[in-house]
């Protein structure tokens, strides 16, 4: 079992610039087959913005994507953890915030994602969430609305 969140984690940050579009967003979010991206501005964590965010705060409401920027529509001041932290403190933080994904943040900058998935792959591998976890993106022609 993992001690530390460095150990579970998904090095690397997915982020787009504050001002950038939802649809610019969502096509990096489709490129990198993920549900979310961090909003960072000059290193620094702004918020997180989820498919989720996308299509309840501004589709839903019938806003263009082109004109509406991840800043506005992101969850801002995001709950954060360092590398150096306990898996087991991650575990405690999503589930008092009901959260699938953290970002780790070290001297204020991002520097990976820990989510859901990674905690049951590390502490519960048999877990069906693991298997799901492990499995590659179904990419077959019907898996997605063209």
């Amino acid at each position: 079992m993992a001690q530390f969140v460095r150990e579970v984690m998904t090095p690397g940050v997915v982020a787009v610039r504050p001002d950038a579009s939802l649809v610019e967003a969502a096509q990096l979010m489709r490129a990198q087959d993920i549900g979310d991206v961090l909003v960072a501005g000059d290193r620094s964590l702004l918020g997180v913005l989820t498919d989720r965010d996308i299509a309840l705060r501004a589709v839903a409401d019938g806003v263009d994507p082109l004109t509406v920027s991840a800043q506005a529509v992101c969850t801002p001041h995001p709950v954060v953890i360092g590398p150096d932290d306990a898996v087991s403190a991650a575990v405690e933080l999503m589930r008092e915030h009901a959260i699938r994904r953290l970002p780790v943040v070290e001297d204020g900058h991002p520097v990976g994602m820990v989510s859901l998935g990674d905690l049951a792959v590390s502490e519960d591998p048999g877990s069906a969430l693991a298997e799901i976890s492990r499995a590659a993106p179904d990419d077959s022609p019907g898996s997605m609305i063209r």
